[in-house]
């Protein structure tokens, strides 16, 4: 059973912020979760926030943006436009710093080809289909990558809604992604999934994050 929102919060306040360091050390990477206190464990990090897990509410994740990173307010907002998805985690909560969200299980695009994981067609359709959802909702989805969508269950979902209010009209990230899916992953990978290093992944989308800024 989930402890009431009353306990998450005092959880939060008490267990985790006091002791918790998270710094953002150069802007193109995740996060850095320099201290964390028990029982809490690391979900996540991303280029913002890190997420976070506690065992008494196993159903709830806590994201906590770094000092002096932006967009908090504007994550909060975008939940409340998505309002209930499936592809979609929902916010219960948040603080001056931490969001409270529904915790999604499962294996990140990214994660997949160093597991050796199959990706199936249906989970690229349901981001494309969670990505037309926002925009219907006056969102506009930015930087969606790898390591913000999930496979779940054999379907793809979303981890990360912090950049759906960015103003540009395309976002070129996840038509990469599409691409490289359709003209590498598929022909080359799906058949029988290979195991991909990290260290081979992070060269990957240092160059690519090149190539897009030249």
């Amino acid at each position: 059973m989930t402890p009431s929102l009353d306990r998450q919060y005092d959880t939060i306040e008490r267990g985790l912020l006091p002791e918790l360091v998270v710094e953002r050390v150069t802007p193109n990477d995740p996060v850095v979760v320099k201290h964390l206190p028990e029982p809490w464990e690391i979900v996540g990090t991303g280029n913002y926030a890190a997420v976070f897990a506690h065992p008494e509410f196993s159903d709830r994740v806590v994201k906590v943006y770094a000092p002096g990173c932006p967009g908090i307010e504007e994550e909060i907002e975008v939940y409340q436009r998505l309002g209930e998805h499936p592809a979609y985690s929902r916010c219960y909560g948040s603080g001056e710093n931490f969001l409270i969200l529904r915790r999604i299980y499962g294996v990140t695009f990214y994660d997949c080809l160093p597991r050796g994981i199959k990706i199936p067609p249906i989970a690229i359709e349901d981001i494309d289909r969670a990505l037309a959802y926002a925009r219907d909702r006056g969102l506009t989805p930015h930087d969606v990558h790898g390591r913000n969508v999930m496979l779940c269950d054999g379907r793809g979902v979303m981890v990360d809604v912090s950049d759906f209010l960015v103003d540009e009209d395309r976002d070129k990230a996840w038509q990469d992604l599409r691409w490289a899916y359709r003209w590498i992953y598929r022909p080359f990978l799906a058949w029988r999934p290979v195991r991909v290093s990290y260290s081979l992944l992070d060269l990957i989308r240092k160059v690519h994050l090149w190539m897009r800024r030249s």
